[in-house]
């Protein structure tokens, strides 16, 4: 039984990336920082940039953290689950150093798909828990932080983690758009790109 797959064009993510900004300009909504998880949210997060930016003012930066999953296994080798890593992670000493922490921001964190959420909740959580830690460490703890989160997409079936209700509610998890879960081939992961297009223009993904 083959397994259907969605084909996605740089079009399609460029457009779906700038209805999310329109979507947080129209919410009045600010933001401060870009937080892209590698590496599918690289892409995305330097194009929603472009469209969030206000002329005149300078550029949002965007932090790159990197998470992996590993298989967590039993002495005889069976797997059990899938343990979310870090790789790659924000540096809040240097951060701080230079007076451009993420306290009292407003944070959007961007990836490609929420698949099992367990990657977001993960990065959601430990942020948001570091976040907690440096204000305490620096006597800040009156300031609010936001976070936000932005996918491409979402697929459309039960999740094996939870994110807080209170980021829907309040519109912070925005979506370019929820679709069947079935396997999303992105442009990036193509190796002949005039091919993939062609795939994404036939499922009219352009």
């Amino acid at each position: 039984m083959s397994v259907e797959k969605i084909y996605i064009s740089y079009n399609n993510i460029h457009k779906l990336c700038q209805k999310a900004a329109l979507e947080i300009k129209a919410a009045g909504r600010s933001v401060d920082c870009i937080i892209a998880i590698g590496g599918g949210g690289f892409i995305p997060a330097r194009i929603l940039r472009s469209f969030i930016k206000e002329e005149g003012k300078k550029n949002i930066p965007i932090q790159a953290i990197g998470l992996s999953l590993y298989e967590q296994l039993t002495d005889n080798v069976e797997v059990i689950g899938k343990e979310v890593v870090r790789t790659q992670w924000i540096d809040f000493g240097n951060l701080g150093d230079h007076l451009d922490s993420l306290i009292g921001k407003n944070v959007i964190i961007v990836d490609e798909v929420d698949d099992t959420r367990t990657t977001l909740h993960y990065a959601l959580t430990e942020l948001e828990k570091d976040v907690k830690q440096l204000q305490e460490k620096l006597g800040r703890t009156d300031e609010i932080t936001k976070f936000s989160i932005f996918v491409l997409h979402n697929k459309d079936k039960p999740k094996k983690a939870d994110l807080p209700q209170e980021l829907f509610d309040s519109g912070r998890y925005i979506v370019g758009e929820t679709v069947p879960d079935h396997w999303i081939a992105y442009p990036w992961e193509a190796v002949d790109i005039d091919e993939h297009t062609k795939h994404a223009t036939a499922q009219g993904n352009i």
